[in-house]
């Protein structure tokens, strides 16, 4: 017995060697692999897009996230888990695993006075809701796509429901490409004998009349009137293309009648353009209304029919804000390049003579003078208005396919839209300017 135990003693001893080994080995790794790094400069990641929907997921967890502003392309850090690298490995997102000591070098180069760089913290993922009719498919609005695409979860609201005070619920509201004054997008022209613009003016006309409102334009300022409450409480809200300027204009011309016949059965307020009420706005002024009926266009905000720039040199930039005393344009801004893809829309580009002064410009085509993205302040709440309809499909027309984001997994024109699906997460500090 003794020998038999003498015999598999060394045996004994090898595997007891190689257990105590790789528990040591892990306990390795996870002592220096503390954090996982999501790059999001150009170099080094794989899908930009996707990475946000990781960020998302993980506030989804109860886990804070530091943002870090400026530091290759806005990277994200997160406490080091096998579950997160396990779903950034499954949705081909590019991470990296640090050590304590590499973390603490990372944020101690962000913290100096000398660089444009800060650390903003994370902490709960928003409450989603996108206003947009039923009856959307996700690729008809970049905001839907691009959520979808990310595997970021959200609800589809519409009138009825922001009538009903839906929007208490959610931290952050996308308009749908949304005509706000009642006047069918100003498809007239173009699309009036269409099978779906007849198809859409009836069961606009029918909804209108089922919440108690005899006017479309009536029911779309009330709605208007609702969102700019929840603003004024504390939400935010991103709007593109015509939901951006039809909603100001709405709220300008909330005592006027700015409908011709075609639209509404009655003739317009006479002399309206000079009745309008710029201080019920939230980011433009003193604009000139379209009241051509034939004309696909609201007002002298958007600079569309003025453009003459050739596509392949249709770039707009990203303004450089600074990250410690102005993290929220930051923030908005955070990119991986300084240079936008510019892309059209029904409202594209803002007139910056008829943005009020105390709206942020974030990004502008300085060639043609226009601005591309702002953002302001509106009581409580924050609001980002971006020119164009899809950032990845230049002149996006009625029937045209669907963009395929498998295609553009970084591209730079979305990643701003997710920047402002973030922002809501971010614990706020004083804007200073």
């Amino acid at each position: 017995m003794t020998l038999l135990i003498n015999k598999q003693a060394p045996a004994l001893h090898m595997r007891l060697n190689f257990f105590l080994s790789l528990c040591l080995l892990s306990f390795t790794i996870k002592g220096f692999a503390s954090f996982i790094l999501i790059p999001m400069d150009v170099d080094s990641q794989e899908n930009h897009l996707k990475s946000y929907g990781i960020a998302y997921w993980v506030l989804g967890q109860n886990q804070n996230i530091k943002w870090l502003l400026n530091y290759r392309g806005g990277a994200f850090l997160i406490p080091n888990s096998e579950t997160i690298a396990k779903e950034c490995y499954i949705r081909g997102v590019s991470y990296e695993l640090i050590s304590d000591t590499k973390a603490a070098t990372i944020l101690e180069q962000i913290s100096s006075p000398s660089q444009n760089m800060d650390a903003v913290v994370l902490e709960k993922a928003p409450r989603i809701a996108v206003y947009s009719p039923s009856g959307k498919q996700p690729w008809d609005d970049a905001v839907t796509l691009v959520l979808t695409y990310a595997e970021i979860p959200y609800d589809l609201i519409y009138d009825s429901e922001v009538l009903n005070d839906a929007l208490l619920i959610y931290d952050w509201l996308h308009l749908h490409h949304e005509d706000f004054t009642g006047q069918y997008g100003k498809f007239y022209r173009a699309y009036r004998n269409a099978a779906w613009y007849i198809e859409q003016q009836k069961e606009a006309e029918a909804l209108a009349q089922q919440l108690g409102f005899n006017k479309v334009s009536k029911q779309k300022l009330a709605v208007a009137q609702k969102i700019k409450d929840y603003v004024l409480g504390g939400g935010f809200m991103f709007a593109m293309c015509s939901a951006t300027d039809s909603f100001d204009i709405s709220l300008a011309a909330q005592a006027l009648d700015i409908c011709e016949p075609m639209f509404d059965g009655d003739g317009s307020t006479a002399n309206y353009q000079a009745k309008l009420d710029f201080s019920k706005t939230f980011a433009f002024k003193e604009f000139i209304l379209e009241r051509d009926p034939n004309v696909y266009e609201f007002s002298s905000i958007d600079l569309t029919s003025m453009r003459r720039i050739p596509k392949e040199s249709d770039y707009f930039a990203l303004m450089d804000y600074s990250a410690k005393w102005d993290p929220i344009p930051t923030m908005l801004n955070q990119n991986h390049t300084a240079l936008v893809k510019g892309f059209m829309g029904q409202t594209t580009a803002y007139n910056p003579k008829q943005i009020k002064s105390n709206i942020l410009v974030l990004g502008e085509n300085k060639i043609n003078g226009e601005a591309r993205y702002i953002h302001g302040v509106k009581g409580k709440g924050f609001f980002t208005f971006y020119g164009g309809h899809d950032p990845e499909d230049y002149t996006h027309r009625v029937g045209d396919p669907k963009t395929e984001l498998e295609l553009h997994p970084t591209s730079p024109g979305y990643r701003l839209i997710l920047n402002n699906v973030l922002f809501p997460a971010a614990k706020k500090k004083k804007q200073k300017t």
